[in-house]
C-alpha cells in the first residue's frame, strides 16, 4: 500500500511540478513579448514624445545615440572634483564677479560674492557626442548635469539696505559645445570655443534665501537676480554667443572664431491695440521695447494714457546668427519707479527673408514660457514693419569697430555716474536725428551732454566729446561677446532714466 502510494505521489508531484515550469516558461514568453511590443512604440517616439515622458531628466543620448555615454570620465571627474572645484572657485570670482558689476541691475549699487565654494559633488555627464563639421576643428557636445552643494553668498547693496543672499538647491542642465581649433605643433589645440547650445534651452534652477534678514528688505530683489543670472547665461554663453580661449602658446588669428555681425535688422514698431489696462485711475502709459541681445535694447517714447498707442519709430539692430537668434518686443507701462509689463512676444529671425519688408501684427503673451502662462487673457497685440539687411565684408567689418566704441562709451558713461546701469534701454522719441549717447548728430538732440552748440545736453554740457564721431551709433549696436575678456550686459525690466536714445533714419 505505501508503494502504490509512494507511486501515484511521486506521478502527481511531476506532473504539478511541469505544469508549474510550463506555466513559468509561458509567463516569461509573455513578459518579453510585452517588452519587446514596449521597446518597438518606444523606439517610434519622437524626441518630444520622450521629453514629455521624461521630463526634465530627458539625457540627450535617449534620442540621439550619436551622444555616447561616458561612464569612466564620470568616475574619472568624480575622483579630481575636490581638485577642479578649488581651482575653478578662483577662476569663477575672478571672472564673474566683474560680470556681475556690468550686469547689475538698476536699483542695486553693489553685486558681489560673499562666500563662494563649489562643495563635493561633481557635474555628471549624461553623454559626449562628437562632431567634425570645418575641416581642422573637431567639435565635441557635452549633455552636461549638476545637483551639487555649493555655498554660494551674493553680498547684496541697494539704498534702502544692504542683505546677504545665499544660492540654495543649486541645478544646472545644458549641453555645453567646446570647438578645439586643430594645430601642427604640440600641444596640438591652438584655441578652444566654450558655448551653451540654444536648445535644449540651458536651464539654471536655485533657490534664494537671505542670511540674517528678509528678500522683502529690498522690492523686486528675487526678479532682479534672476534677470541677471539670466542675461548673463544668454548674453555671454547662449549660442552663437561664445567665449574662445586662445592654449598652448601657439600664436593664432582666432578672429575665424570669434561671432561678428552678419545683417542688420530694420524694425519699425508701428503701433499696439487693445493693450491690457494696469492702473486703477485712467490708462496705462505704454513704451515698448526691442532687442535682439538684452545688452543693445532700445525703447520707444511712452504714449500717456492709451491703451491704443501709435509710435511709428523705426531703430535697427545687428544679428549675430539669423538662424539662431530672436526679436524680442515687450510692452511696458510707465509708471513711477520700475515700469510694469504689459506683455511681450518673440519673433524667430530665421522666419524672415533677406531683402524683404514685412508687416506684421503679434498677439502679445504674458510669458515666454508657457508652463508659467497663469492669466490667459487678451494682452492685445504689436504691429511691426521688418527688414533684414545682410552684410558684405566691409559693412561687416565697419560694424564690429563701431560696436567696440559704442561699448567703450557705454562703460564711460557708467563709470561716470551719468547712466545707473550698462543694462539700461536706450530709446529715442524726441524726433528725427536724436544722438544715442551724446552722439552730437548735426542739430540733433545729445542725451548726455553732447556740448555742441547745435545740441542741447541733458546730463552736464562736459560731456561734449561723449561719442564724438560716432555719428551712426546705433547702426552698428548689437555685438556678440568675443574672447575671454569681452563684457556684455542686459535686462527685461527697464527702468526710467534720462538716458534716452536715437531714433535711426
Amino acid at each position: 500500500m505505501g508503494l502504490i502510494s509512494g507511486i501515484l505521489f511521486g506521478i502527481i508531484f511531476g506532473v504539478a511540478l511541469m505544469a508549474g515550469w510550463s506555466r513559468m516558461m509561458s509567463h516569461r514568453s509573455s513578459k518579453r513579448v510585452a517588452k519587446a511590443v514596449d521597446m518597438k512604440l518606444l523606439g517610434s517616439l519622437s524626441r518630444e514624445d520622450l521629453m514629455k515622458i521624461c521630463g526634465d531628466n530627458f539625457p540627450q543620448w535617449i534620442s540621439f545615440p550619436a551622444f555616447e555615454q561616458v561612464k569612466w570620465l564620470n568616475k574619472l571627474l568624480g575622483k579630481m572634483w575636490p581638485f577642479i572645484a578649488e581651482a575653478a572657485t578662483m577662476v569663477i570670482r575672478d571672472s564673474v564677479e566683474p560680470l556681475l558689476e556690468d550686469y547689475r541691475p538698476p536699483g542695486i549699487t553693489s553685486l558681489k560674492f560673499s562666500k563662494l565654494t563649489l562643495g563635493n559633488v561633481a557635474p555628471k555627464i549624461e553623454g559626449i557626442r562628437v562632431q567634425s563639421f570645418k575641416e581642422g576643428q573637431i567639435t565635441m557636445d557635452v549633455d552636461l548635469r549638476w545637483g551639487g552643494d555649493p555655498n554660494i553668498v551674493l553680498g547684496v547693496t541697494a539704498l534702502v539696505a544692504s542683505i546677504p543672499i545665499q544660492l540654495k538647491d543649486l541645478q544646472v542642465f545644458t549641453v555645453a559645445r567646446v570647438i578645439f581649433q586643430l594645430a601642427d605643433e604640440i600641444p596640438c589645440i591652438s584655441a578652444v570655443v566654450v558655448a551653451l547650445l540654444a536648445e535644449p534651452k540651458p536651464r539654471i534652477d536655485y533657490t534664494l534665501k537671505a542670511v540674517g534678514g528678509s528678500l522683502t528688505a529690498i522690492p523686486g530683489l528675487s526678479d532682479m537676480i534672476d534677470d541677471t543670472v539670466d542675461s548673463i547665461v544668454k548674453d555671454m554663453l547662449q549660442w552663437p554667443h561664445r567665449i574662445v580661449v586662445p592654449i598652448g602658446g601657439i600664436p593664432v588669428d582666432i578672429s575665424d572664431l570669434e561671432l561678428k555681425p552678419q545683417g542688420k535688422l530694420i524694425v519699425t514698431v508701428v503701433k499696439a491695440t487693445n493693450l491690457k489696462n494696469k492702473e486703477l485711475i485712467g490708462k496705462s502709459d505704454p513704451y515698448a521695447t526691442i532687442h535682439i541681445r538684452p545688452v543693445f535694447k532700445y525703447k520707444t517714447k511712452a504714449i500717456e494714457n492709451n491703451l491704443n498707442p501709435v509710435w511709428d519709430q523705426t531703430f535697427e539692430l545687428i544679428a549675430e546668427d539669423k538662424e539662431t537668434q530672436s526679436l524680442t518686443i515687450e510692452v511696458f507701462d510707465k509708471d513711477v519707479g520700475q515700469d510694469e509689463r504689459l506683455g511681450l512676444v518673440k519673433l524667430p529671425l530665421s522666419s524672415l527673408e533677406v531683402g524683404v519688408t514685412r508687416e506684421m501684427e503679434l498677439n502679445l503673451l504674458s510669458s515666454l514660457d508657457t508652463l508659467k502662462v497663469k492669466d490667459k487673457k487678451d494682452r492685445g497685440s504689436i504691429t511691426l514693419k521688418v527688414h533684414y539687411h545682410e552684410f558684405n565684408k566691409e559693412e561687416q567689418m565697419a560694424a564690429l569697430e563701431e560696436e567696440k566704441k559704442i561699448m567703450e562709451e557705454r562703460k564711460r558713461l557708467k563709470d561716470a555716474g551719468m547712466i545707473g546701469s550698462t543694462m539700461d534701454a536706450v530709446g529715442s522719441g524726441l524726433g528725427a536725428g536724436v544722438g544715442m549717447v551724446g552722439t552730437g548728430i548735426g542739430a540733433g538732440v545729445g542725451m548726455v551732454g553732447t556740448g555742441v552748440s547745435s545740441g542741447v545736453g541733458m546730463v552736464g554740457s562736459g560731456f561734449g566729446a561723449v561719442g564724438s564721431g560716432l555719428s551712426k551709433a546705433g547702426r552698428f549696436m548689437g555685438r556678440t561677446i568675443t574672447g575671454q575678456t569681452s563684457k556684455r550686459s542686459g535686462s527685461s525690466t527697464p527702468v526710467n532714466s534720462e538716458t534716452d536714445g536715437l531714433k535711426q533714419q
